[in-house]
């Protein structure tokens, strides 16, 4: 089973490194990983998806909350509860020929072109990972040269923000 975690963190400097770091050395396999400012400016977010069942779960939380930087941590619901996207960038052979067939495509799956040359185009994609893995299929047939994905951003339909109740000591 896929777990998606919201982790709050200090922004400091090697506090993603150190939660990857522990998380591999306990042979947790995180299937992606994704940090970015929040609306705080010492605050880091970073969502985790991990695969396994609970009892792992119950251990990627136990081991990242052993760690001094990190703040808060939430399982973010599946389902209707929370919102998760992902972004990727496509790559793909784009002859003359085949670009009308690619710009049809692109249409269907509401992406965007934002990069065009003589012989490629470049896609850009946000949502669903089952989305993102249809466009792919589909533009196989045209010859994808290369994908870049961003792995899962993830947010609770929660009005209630994750760090409400988080004070900061400087």
């Amino acid at each position: 089973m896929k777990h998606t975690l919201a982790v709050l963190v200090l922004n400091k400097p090697g506090v993603l490194a150190r939660i990857s770091g522990l998380l591999s050395r306990r042979v947790f396999n995180i299937e992606s990983i994704a940090a970015s400012l929040t609306e705080e400016p010492d605050i880091t977010r970073i969502t985790i998806v991990v695969q396994g069942d609970d009892q792992i779960l119950e251990q990627v939380v136990k081991q990242l909350s052993k760690l001094i930087d990190v703040i808060k941590i939430q399982e973010l619901p599946l389902g209707r509860e929370s919102i998760e996207r992902e972004l990727a960038l496509i790559k793909v052979k784009a002859s003359t020929e085949k670009r009308y067939d690619i710009v049809d495509i692109v249409n269907i799956f509401r992406a965007k072109i934002v990069d065009i040359n003589p012989e490629t185009m470049v896609i850009e994609l946000s949502g669903d990972e089952q989305k993102i893995d249809a466009l792919c299929a589909v533009l196989n047939g045209h010859g994808i040269i290369e994908v870049v994905r961003t792995g899962i951003i993830a947010i609770s339909r929660n009005p209630v923000p994750i760090k409400q109740d988080i004070k900061i000591d400087d």
